[in-house]
């Protein structure tokens, strides 16, 4: 009896040592899905560090002599839009379709929006609302002095440059198309808040839309249905983008190319994704054959 006890005893032994070491060979033949890198830029003139996620495309060495557009993306987080636009630049570079050119896409995480995406406003409501607000020049500055430059130093970067942002983010892009156009060569704004300071920002007289800009830029706009804004005065979100796509398109500009997009089944949270598809299908349309 002891010897059977013994026995199995032993047997048990072995199984669950074997199953362990199984589990361990299980465990350790996972690998992380890898989409991109991180990397963690100080800045001076945000006083603060910024996470940046970036996706290199396929086939990717830096080493190789291949230099690529860079898509820099606004609300670029892990939990923000970085994921699901990196799938789209990627979709769209598959060889059997090979719209989009081999990108690198940077993520801007965000701390403080709000501060980050918008100019100061003159409503009082809106300061006390938002004490935070209003420090756009600071994060433009930022893109200009610091996030590019780190980017051509340390990434084969080509002159293109395009940037992507929607809601707040569409704010931001749009009072850089108005102040710092040369900034980026191509520009996909989506939904922007307009109605931030009532807005004024349709009220600039902007460069880019003289007939003396000479630099070729592209601008697509996409809104949804969305109806009222959020603001104390009374804004319809389609309206603003109209009334902003009509301002682009009043120039002699021949070097200013406008794409606007109505969306009617998508609202403020659901369009980025099909905006920036229809962005990548406006902005690199496919050759017609001979």
């Amino acid at each position: 009896m002891r010897r059977s006890f013994l026995f199995l005893f032993l047997t048990l032994v072995c199984v669950t040592g074997w199953g362990q070491s199984r589990k361990k060979e299980a465990k350790t033949a996972s690998k992380p899905f890898v989409l991109g890198v991180i990397d963690e830029i100080p800045s001076q003139i945000l006083d603060e560090k910024r996470i940046l996620n970036i996706y290199l495309p396929e086939g990717y060495n830096p080493k190789d002599t291949v230099r690529y557009p860079v898509i820099y993306l606004l609300d670029g987080g892990a939990d923000e839009d970085f994921i699901h636009v990196v799938g789209l630049v990627q979709f769209n570079n598959f060889p059997w379709i090979e719209r989009v050119p081999k990108s690198i896409v940077v993520g801007i995480a965000n701390k403080d929006r709000r501060k980050d995406f918008t100019y100061p406003t003159t409503l009082p409501a809106d300061q006390k609302r938002y004490p935070t607000a209003g420090k756009s020049e600071n994060f433009i500055s930022f893109l200009e002095k610091e996030l590019q430059p780190y980017i051509e130093k340390n990434y084969p970067t080509n002159p293109s440059k395009t940037l992507i942002g929607q809601s707040l983010g569409g704010l931001l892009a749009t009072e850089i198309l108005f102040k710092k156009p040369t900034l980026f060569n191509k520009y996909i704004i989506i939904s922007p808040s307009i109605w931030w300071d009532n807005g004024s920002i349709l009220t600039q007289a902007p460069a880019i839309l003289e007939k003396s800009f000479t630099p070729k830029t592209e601008v697509y706009l996409g809104v949804g249905k969305e109806g009222l804004t959020p603001g104390d005065i009374p804004r319809v979100m389609e309206v603003d983008v109209n009334l902003l796509v009509e301002k682009l398109r009043k120039t002699d500009n021949k070097n200013l190319s406008v794409y606007f997009d109505y969306l009617p089944d998508e609202d403020h949270a659901t369009i980025t994704h099909q905006a920036v598809f229809n962005a990548f299908r406006a902005l690199y349309p496919v050759p017609a054959k001979k």
